[in-house]
């Protein structure tokens, strides 16, 4: 009891936090850099769906014609990279077997698959006059334009389910940061589609395009660094934050570039270049930020301790 009669006092300690022989207290990704990879190249084969939607519907054909054809070419190695880290191929084709709506990786697997099934058929009608037949060349046309706008509809949850992925799981830094990333996510993939459109053919879609992309990254990512206490240190130290403060100074340069570049179109392929790069930097930053969190235990015991300190100042029982 206490001298002056003011209750028990404990005579232990407060405990330091530690983890049996310094081993991570959550298991750490198992996935390699190919998930990485995997996560820009879907996230460009999305923003090029919606670079090629927007010159179906202005008309620009060659804004159409670049955005299927980098789409086609982004979902083929996305498909790559996810294949090569499940192991085998077959595995993919099993994941469709069935649909868990309570699954990210099942919702993913089946957003990759219809995607992939309408990008392939707008794709395939920007090579229709090359074909030998006749019909084919008078249906695949009209039929591509329906894919192409069809795959830009689907393009949004191909951009950010992997950030739903990402957030399900119990890596710290991953979990705590789910309002935010889903619009990194967007942003990223916006920024890359744009970044083609720059370097192809510069104009208004791709410019406008490039400022909400940048815009939508930059705000969500500095959320992100910064708002969720000891759990965004990862994305601000080390290796994780040299990557991802170099995306920010990229994909604002590349923003930058659009906007004062209009009338050049070398500055324009240098915007558009940048803002690949910085979405590129942005997808390896999150990834391996998250590997960092797993891996130091008090990314999982300091902010427990601090929810249980906040639940017993409201309840005031332990």
């Amino acid at each position: 009891m206490s001298p002056r009669g003011g209750g028990d006092r404990s005579m232990v300690p407060e405990a330091e936090f530690r983890s049996y022989y310094g081993r991570p207290i959550v298991r750490p990704p198992v996935w390699t850099h190919d998930i990485a990879s995997y996560l820009f190249t879907g996230g460009l084969a999305a923003g090029s769906a919606l670079l090629a939607a927007g010159g179906q519907a202005t008309g620009d054909a060659t804004l159409r014609r670049v955005g299927r054809t980098v789409t086609l070419g982004a979902l083929g190695a996305s498909t790559y990279f996810l294949i090569i880290d499940l192991g085998r191929p077959e595995r993919f084709h099993h994941m469709l077997r069935v649909a868990k709506p309570t699954s990210p990786m099942s919702m993913g697997t089946w957003i990759l698959a219809s995607f992939g099934g309408v990008a392939a058929v707008a794709g395939a009608a920007e090579f229709a006059p090359l074909l030998p037949s006749r019909l084919l060349r008078r249906v695949l046309p009209p039929a591509g334009d329906a894919a192409g706008y069809g795959a830009a509809v689907l393009a949004p949850a191909l951009a950010t389910y992997t950030a739903v992925l990402f957030a399900d799981t119990a890596v710290p830094s991953w979990n705590a940061v789910h309002p935010e990333l889903p619009f990194m996510f967007a942003g990223s993939a916006l920024a890359s589609g744009a970044g083609v459109g720059l370097i192809a053919a510069p104009g208004k879609p791709a410019r406008r395009m490039a400022v909400l992309g940048a815009a939508m990254e930059l705000a969500a990512g500095h959320r992100v660094e910064h708002g969720h206490g000891l759990l965004s240190e990862p994305y601000r130290q080390g290796r994780p934050g040299k990557l991802l403060q170099a995306a920010r100074l990229l994909t604002a340069a590349g923003a930058a570039g659009a906007v004062l570049g209009r009338r050049s179109r070398a500055v324009s392929a240098l915007s558009g270049l940048a803002l690949l790069a910085g979405s590129a930097l942005t997808r390896f930053g999150v990834f391996e930020a998250g590997v960092v969190s797993a891996k130091d235990p008090k990314y999982t015991v300091v902010p427990q301790r601090e929810r249980l300190a906040a639940k017993t100042e409201v309840t005031g029982q332990p």
